[in-house]
C-alpha cells in the first residue's frame, strides 16, 4: 500500500460495538459534550470509490493512490467535514460493524477506539422484542457474528472498554472514564441529553426506540440468568465477564 498521506483528521475516536449493544445511548451522551461531535452512524465502511476506466486507475497509480487509500480520504473528508461543521475538536464514528477494524487501522494509525461491551443474551432478547417475527437461531447466530469482531478488535488494538450496564447505572463514572481517555474535561451536561440536537432517531442510522427518544437514561434491563443464556453465547459471555 501507498504510503498514508496525513489526515484531516489524524485521530478520530472509533465506537467499536455490536448491533443493540446501547451504542446510540453512549453516542448522544458523547455528542452532548461541548468538545466532542458524535453524529448518528454515517456507515463510513459501505461508502467506495469507484475508478471506472482502466486509465483512472493509472492516473491513481501514479499519484501513489490505490483504491483503499482513495475510500480513506473520502472517509477522512467526511469526518473532517462533520467536525468543522461542528465546531467541536473530537469527531467520533460509531457504525456497528464486523470486519472493519483492520480498516480502520490502516487508514488511521493514531485512530482511539472505545470498546462498548454488553451481555450478548441482552442483546439477543433487545433484537427479538423490537422486531417479534426474528427466529432465536438465527438471531444467536447474528450476535454471535458481532461479538466476535468486536472481540478480535478488543484483541489487536488499544482502547477503553466500557459496559452499557456500567454507563446506564453510573454514567457519571463512566463518562468520567472516557473523558480522560480522550483527553477532555467532563462536564455533567453529558447526562442531560435531551438538551442537545442529536439528529432524528430513526432506523439504519441508530436506535429509535421509545427509551432513547425519553432523552434520559434508563437502566439496563436485569441481566439474564446463566439458564437464560444460549449455549453458543456463554463462552464469549464469561469471557467478557458476564456469569453464566
Amino acid at each position: 500500500m501507498p504510503q498514508v498521506a496525513g489526515r484531516l483528521v489524524p485521530d478520530p475516536v472509533f465506537v467499536i460495538s455490536s448491533i443493540r449493544s446501547g451504542s446510540t445511548l453512549l453516542r448522544v451522551l458523547l455528542n452532548s459534550h461541548p468538545q466532542i461531535r458524535a453524529p448518528h452512524e454515517m456507515h463510513l465502511r459501505t461508502l467506495s470509490v469507484d475508478l471506472t476506466k482502466p486509465y483512472t486507475k493509472k492516473a491513481m497509480d501514479e499519484l501513489g493512490l490505490d483504491h483503499r487509500e482513495l475510500e480513506y480520504l473520502l472517509w477522512d473528508r467526511i469526518l473532517h467535514r462533520e467536525l468543522v461543521l461542528s465546531g467541536k475538536q473530537i469527531i467520533v464514528d460509531k457504525t456497528p460493524g464486523t470486519g472493519v477494524w483492520e480498516r480502520l487501522h490502516e487508514g488511521w494509525p493514531k485512530a482511539r477506539y472505545l470498546f462498548l461491551l454488553r451481555h450478548p443474551a441482552s442483546m439477543v432478547s433487545s433484537l427479538i422484542n423490537n422486531r417479534p417475527e426474528r427466529e432465536l437461531d438465527a438471531t444467536v447466530r447474528e450476535v454471535r457474528m458481532y461479538i466476535e469482531a468486536v472481540e478480535a478488535a478488543r484483541n489487536g488494538l488499544e482502547g477503553l472498554t466500557v459496559r452499557y450496564e456500567d454507563l446506564t447505572e453510573q454514567p457519571a463514572d463512566v463518562t468520567q472514564k472516557i473523558c480522560a481517555y480522550l483527553g477532555v474535561p467532563w462536564t455533567p451536561g453529558m447526562l442531560e441529553y435531551r438538551k442537545g440536537d442529536h439528529g432524528p432517531f430513526v432506523p439504519f442510522i441508530g436506535d429509535w426506540s421509545e427509551n432513547i427518544k425519553s432523552g434520559r437514561i434508563q437502566r439496563a434491563r436485569p441481566l439474564p440468568t446463566p439458564e437464560e443464556v444460549p449455549e453458543a453465547l456463554r463462552d464469549i459471555a464469561r469471557t467478557w465477564g458476564y456469569r453464566c
